[in-house]
């Protein structure tokens, strides 16, 4: 099997939907990578620019999940942060591609976000590599 991951399909979250609830209510990009547990393109979010003080919240449920001041540029063409906001996700194992990687999702909504990874800066040493399309920023209040 191409695709593994230690999470079971009994797993339940507090924020929950018929698979046609989140069609409806996300883009089909969306959907694809936070139901789907797809990867967008690299380069391809309008997020990787952002630079102003805020927060990234799940596209999905809505909870904050990176505050702006953990963001980096990782030159890997996905939005990177070095620390999510505690408890805003949770992490499983991912044996897809051949590979194990850590994936990461919304601890609310169970939405897939990314990968984690030991490459980043510090002071944590890492990486959380977003999809752009699973995030929704939001600019703080002056």
């Amino acid at each position: 099997m191409l695709f593994k991951r230690d999470k079971t399909p009994a797993e339940t979250f507090p924020v929950a939907r018929s698979e046609n609830a989140w069609r409806e209510a996300l883009s089909p990009e969306a959907f694809r990578v936070l139901r789907q547990h797809g990867t967008e393109r690299p380069g391809t979010s309008p997020l990787n620019a952002e630079k102003r003080p805020g927060t990234f919240s799940c596209a999905g449920c809505g909870t904050p999940l990176f505050e702006a001041g953990t963001k980096f540029e990782s030159g890997t063409g996905w939005p990177s942060f070095f620390a999510p906001i505690e408890g805003a996700v949770c992490e499983t194992a991912d044996r897809s591609f051949f590979m194990t990687r850590t994936e990461v999702h919304c601890a609310q909504c169970g939405g897939h976000l990314g990968h984690v990874f030991p490459d980043g800066p510090q002071p944590t040493g890492l990486r959380y590599c977003m999809n752009g399309v699973s995030l929704a920023f939001h600019p703080a209040d002056n």
